[in-house]
C-alpha cells in the first residue's frame, strides 16, 4: 500500500522510519511519500499561506500550492486513482471501520492543514475529510500519523500475528478483554482461575463476557451498533441488573 502526505513539515515524518512501520517500509509491504506544497509555491517567498477575505485573525492555506501538490502526485502515479483524504476538525471522527476501509486501498493521499485551515476550494479536491476527534490541533500531521499507523497494521505482512487485529479493542466493536501474563500472583492479584484451566472453550466465553463487560463500563455507546448475539444481550442485561 501506497501513503502519500502533503504536508509543510515532511520531517515530522521520519518517526514513521522506526518499528513495525520502518520495517514494513524495508520490506515494501507499505509505501510512504511525502510532499510539501511549498515546493509549489509561485512568490519568491515561497508563500503557501495568505489573509482571508473579509478579514480575521490568522492566515489561510492557498488552494494553489496543495492543488499542484496533488496534481504532482498524481502524475507521478500515472494516472492511477488514490483516495484523497483532508485532516480537518470539520471531517468525520475516525473510527477503525475507517481504518479497515483505507487498509484495502491501493493508494490512500492524506492532506494535512495547517494555521487557521484551507482556503474552502481545496476541500473540493478530495474524496472525504477525516477528524481524530472533537479537538483542534496545529496541524494535520499528527493526525496523519495516527491513521497511517491505525491503517497499515491491518495490511498483512505488517504485524507478526495477524491473529492481534482480530482479537483487540473495537476489532468488532467492542472493547478487548483483560489480558495477562506472568507471574501467577502480582502484588496480591491473581490472574483469574480460568485462564489458566487450559479449557479453550471457557477461555473464550470468559473473555467474550469480560469484552462485554468493559464496553458496558468504559464505552456503552459502542454497543448500539455491536454485532450482539442473543447469548450477549441476555448477559449483557444480567450485568445491568447487577448494576442498580
Amino acid at each position: 500500500m501506497r501513503f502519500e502526505i502533503v504536508t509543510l513539515f515532511p520531517e515530522l515524518f521520519e518517526l514513521t522510519r522506526t518499528g513495525l512501520l520502518g520495517k514494513a517500509q524495508d520490506a515494501k509491504t507499505i509505501d510512504l511519500h511525502t510532499i510539501n506544497p511549498r515546493d509549489f509555491a509561485t512568490d519568491r517567498h515561497r508563500s503557501v499561506d495568505d489573509a482571508p477575505y473579509g478579514g480575521g485573525s490568522g492566515m489561510v492555506l492557498m488552494a494553489a500550492p496543495f492543488a499542484a501538490a496533488l496534481d504532482h502526485l498524481d502524475a507521478a502515479r500515472s494516472g492511477k486513482p488514490a483516495h484523497k483524504v483532508l485532516l480537518t476538525p470539520q471531517g468525520d471522527r475516525f473510527t477503525q471501520a475507517h481504518a479497515r476501509r483505507f487498509s484495502k486501498i491501493e493508494t490512500l493521499t492524506l492532506v494535512c492543514g495547517r494555521y487557521e485551515g484551507f482556503d474552502e476550494r481545496i476541500r473540493g479536491l478530495v474524496d472525504e475529510e477525516i477528524s481524530l476527534g472533537d479537538f483542534v490541533l496545529l496541524g494535520g500531521e499528527v493526525a496523519a500519523l495516527a491513521i497511517i499507523e491505525a491503517t497499515a497494521r491491518l495490511i498483512p505482512g505488517v504485524l507478526g500475528n495477524e491473529q492481534s487485529t482480530a482479537d483487540e479493542s473495537h476489532a468488532h466493536g467492542l472493547l478487548e478483554y483483560p489480558q495477562f501474563t506472568r507471574p501467577e500472583v502480582f502484588r496480591g492479584a491473581r490472574v483469574p482461575e480460568v485462564l489458566l484451566s487450559g479449557n479453550h472453550a471457557a477461555i473464550a466465553r470468559w473473555r467474550r463476557k469480560e469484552s462485554l463487560r468493559r464496553t458496558l463500563e468504559r464505552r456503552p455507546d459502542l454497543l448500539e451498533k455491536a454485532d450482539l448475539s442473543e447469548e450477549d444481550r441476555a448477559w449483557l442485561d444480567e450485568l445491568r441488573r447487577t448494576r442498580t
